[in-house]
């Protein structure tokens, strides 16, 4: 695992040290550069050496020296590669380095080399004779791959602080990215939140030319539910269970030792179970639990120990008090690069792994693939109206709406009306899709517009717009299969993945998620949806593929899960720093949000005549991230903490 950077175009030499020092903690074991200063093409990495600890070096090249790379993330069926270019009379330099595999595949195939990958990857290659950079990103977007450009230059890093140091990088807002963050808590689409620098998208790669500036971006994998099969329950049983089996062996490989991230669910558990399966030993298993009232509701640790106890893992628990979760606060969000309101207690669990091993194995991905949270039922129930008289509990007031929506003409949507009226053709289609995916935002599009947002939003298209694209995109008719779409487009990759990256690469942890192994995920996409997922149990089918592994008491238990207790913490603790943060003089002189913001939602929610928590703690998450970024333009960890802000 690494942090790579690079630059294209004139430059100064220390950009790049500079671009690369600033992605250190991705990869404290090693570091390299490699310059080309006639083609003015410069790489360097800082490396976590997971696989040929000795040989794996990089940047690395060819053996011609045509060809340079810089990687992050493994290639886990490098081994099977490596012999097949080999009986192709390809000779290695490395032992068993995944890197050079995929430099000697690109040498045959160009583009085409990334459907022979699996893995989680995010890599660059110069290729010299060619005059370009070839990169791309993982499939399901686990390793992360930004880039900026300007007419004269190109640069590309695995974390948005790299671009910092450079002369023509501004800090200037991305104001769209914030406008949707708003209402998702994290950003969506091709966009971050500094304006000029960019997302590669999962399942993409890029060719930029050295001597005609030209970028091209193009797909090469999106979700797939157009070859589904119908088969037996039982079969597919069997299938699920082999499927994931042969993932889990495929991320194990290593030259160092791996742990399990045991969070006492249903995914974490089936993956040790899996290792117990495969005959690994030791297996090394890491769980966090909690201390203080209603523990009994949401702590895992009890079935974690049974987990632990059935297959003999060496077992290891640490045990925080949920305010413990402050400590760090001013870190998380600096290594988090952009704002984020979601879940914290992951950083802990990493830093605790880190004590003992370089890489962890985690759950992430089994509740996307199997129901996706249930996030399907009211598209169903909309689907469904008519035909089977379902009909969802905020239709009746909806259906005049939609009645008049119906009536209006298409010649009244034109480029020089306002800009909701493009929205019509969508409605009139399905106004009670396009009315879900605005509920349930944490501020819903039209607030935004009326009275969070101070600065113009008039150009900025809708949050739910936003997805609805994503929905669309699906190209399918089933409503699970299309929220599963965007949910693996947006919220996967964007958030609960970027944050696995960020806190794991924050202590040199390398986090692997096998659930997310490309071939399982296609393998999985081919059940049809009703055989995939019940509403009423949505992993029953999970359950039944592996639950000859796992305790009983497991397979019983419902879904749980620690929930940050920021109401209590905005009333308590972070008081405060709420107050200051987010009060009217600051947001008066910062111009971005209403002034009135404090009175709006805060006041209420500190006298508990209301609970606005989720707001709050929203706006205060940027509020944090402004502060560090924006205003005190840090280059490194903040060195005070959130209670000396205070």
């Amino acid at each position: 695992m690494c942090g790579i950077v690079g630059i294209a175009g004139a430059h100064e030499p220390q950009w790049l040290t500079a671009m690369n020092a600033a992605g250190r903690h991705r990869g404290p074991d090693d570091q390299g550069e490699y310059r080309d200063e006639e083609a003015q093409v410069a790489l360097a990495m800082h490396r976590l050496s997971i696989l040929d600890l000795v040989g794996g070096r990089q940047p690395m090249s060819n053996e011609d020296g045509t060809l340079w790379i810089v990687h992050n993330g493994e290639i886990y069926n490098s081994p099977d590669l490596r012999s097949e270019l080999e009986s192709r009379g390809h000779r290695f330099a490395t032992k068993n380095s995944d890197t050079e595999v995929l430099l000697h595949l690109y040498e045959e195939k160009q583009e085409e080399m990334l459907a022979d990958l699996n893995g989680m990857f995010a890599f660059v290659i110069y290729d010299r004779p060619r005059g370009v950079l070839f990169g791309a990103r993982d499939r399901i977007g686990i390793k992360p791959l930004y880039y900026a450009r300007r007419p004269s230059q190109f640069a590309f890093a695995s974390e948005l602080k790299s671009f910092l140091g450079l002369p023509w990088i501004s800090r200037d807002i991305n104001l769209e990215s914030l406008f949707h963050y708003m209402s998702l808590r994290f950003i969506p689409d091709t966009g971050s939140i500094f304006q000029g620098i960019h997302r590669v998208p999962p399942g993409h790669w890029f060719r930029y030319d050295l001597r005609t500036r030209d970028l091209e971006i193009r797909s090469y994998w999106r979700p797939n539910f157009r070859r589904q099969e119908e088969r037996s329950r039982a079969e597919w049983c069997a299938l699920v269970r082999q499927g994931l089996r042969d993932a889990v062996r495929r991320w194990i490989l290593s030259d160092v030792p791996v742990g399990v991230s045991l969070s006492g669910g249903l995914d974490s558990s089936a993956i040790v179970g899996l290792l117990g399966e495969l005959g690994v030993s030791p297996i090394r298993t890491y769980t966090l639990g909690f201390t203080g009232a209603g523990e009994e509701e949401w702590n895992e640790l009890p079935l974690a120990r049974k987990v632990a106890e059935r297959w003999g893992t060496e077992h290891h628990e640490l045990i925080l008090e949920p305010d413990d979760l402050l400590q760090d606060l001013l870190r998380m969000v600096w290594h988090l690069d952009e704002p984020y309101g979601g879940g914290l207690p992951s950083w802990y669990v990493f830093q605790f792994m880190r004590g003992h091993v370089k890489i962890g194995l985690t759950g992430t991905g089994g509740d996307e693939l199997f129901g996706d949270y249930g996030r399907f039922a009211r598209f169903e129930a909309h689907a469904a109206n008519g035909a089977a008289g379902i009909t969802p509990w905020w239709a009746p007031a909806w259906q005049p709406v939609a009645a008049l929506v119906r009536c209006i003409p298409d010649s009244w949507i034109a480029p020089q009306q306002k800009r909701e009226w493009a929205h019509l053709p969508e409605l009139r289609r399905d106004p009670f899709r396009w009315c879900y995916f605005n509920r349930y935002f944490y501020f819903p599009d039209e607030t935004k517009r009326a009275s969070l947002f101070s600065a113009n939003t008039a150009a900025i298209p809708d949050t739910s717009r936003v997805l609805q694209e994503c929905y669309r995109a699906s190209e399918t008719a089933v409503p699970r299969d299309a929220i599963n779409s965007v949910g693996f487009a947006t919220q996967l990759p964007e958030e609960f993945l970027l944050m696995t990256d960020r806190f794991s690469m924050a202590h040199a942890l390398e986090a692997r998620v096998p659930f997310l192994d490309h071939q399982f995920v296609e393998l999985v996409h081919q059940i049809p949806a009703h055989v995939r997922t019940r509403p009423g149990d949505l992993k029953y089918l999970l359950k039944a593929a592996v639950g000859d592994l796992l305790p009983p008491e497991l397979l019983r238990a419902g879904k749980r899960g620690f929930v940050i207790p920021t109401a209590q913490w905005l009333r308590g603790k972070l008081r405060p720093l709420a107050d200051r943060l987010l009060s009217v003089e600051r947001l008066r002189a910062q111009g971005i949000f209403q002034p009135d913001f404090h009175t709006r939602y805060v006041v209420p929610h500190l006298k508990g005549c209301v609970d606005y928590h989720a707001e709050i703690w929203t706006a205060l998450m940027f509020q944090l991230w402004h502060l560090l970024f924006i205003e005190e333009r840090l280059t490194d960890v903040p060195a005070f903490s959130w209670q000396d802000l205070c």
